[in-house]
């Protein structure tokens, strides 16, 4: 591990209080986001879906459904990372993308294809909900560690109606919401946090 991956990592707090004047360009929401989704998933099924919040509007009706949580207008946005639990119904678009860009043969291709058609669309929606959920997780984890870099402050929020969240901005049955990130510049240093000592969460065999 690099020395400025290592910092990122041990210097990214949860930041609750931010500073409301503070803009981010949509263009660079989307190159983080681009770089966040650069994670690994299911078979390359990419499960995750965001919704970037900007508007002030909809974030006081985001802020009632997240329990009155104030970062949600404060920050300069609130991205909803949500999991596609038919992430196989991105089967064609995925493959064919790495056939194209010649990264599979056509061999290779059919048997991913094949594997990925047997495996998933017949699956419990709770186990594909599962890895659409870890998948999605991936990319939030790196685009907060990118953030972090570019000098932004994040804050990951499962405190929020998922049900009163997934009414209220119309998502489709196929998606869920998973976690809410807040995003801007930090108007408080966070408080410092400590670990457990590694050596009591691992054991090697």
């Amino acid at each position: 591990m690099s020395n400025t991956i290592s910092t990122v990592i041990r210097e990214r707090r949860s930041v609750r209080k931010y500073n409301p004047n503070y803009k981010i360009k949509k263009e660079e929401i989307l190159e983080m986001l681009e770089e966040a989704t650069q994670a690994p998933s299911t078979s390359n099924l990419q499960p995750w879906e965001f919704i970037v919040f900007l508007d002030a509007d909809e974030r006081k009706d985001l802020r009632a459904i997240a329990y009155n949580q104030e970062q949600i207008e404060t920050a300069s946005a609130v991205i909803a990372v949500l999991g596609d639990k038919e992430f196989h119904e991105n089967i064609e678009l995925v493959y064919d993308s790495m056939s194209e860009a010649g990264y599979i043969d056509d061999a290779s291709k059919e048997v991913l294809v094949g594997n990925a058609r047997k495996a998933y669309p017949h699956a419990p929606e709770e186990a594909r909900k599962n890895l659409a959920t870890f998948d999605s997780g991936l990319a939030a984890m790196q685009f907060m560690l990118l953030a972090k870099e570019r000098g932004y402050a994040t804050g990951p929020m499962g405190g929020f109606d998922k049900v009163k969240f997934a009414e209220r901005f119309n998502v489709s049955d196929r998606f869920f919401p998973i976690v809410l990130i807040t995003i801007g510049k930090e108007n408080a240093p966070a408080y410092q946090t400590t670990r457990i000592a590694i050596e009591d969460k691992v054991t090697f065999v």
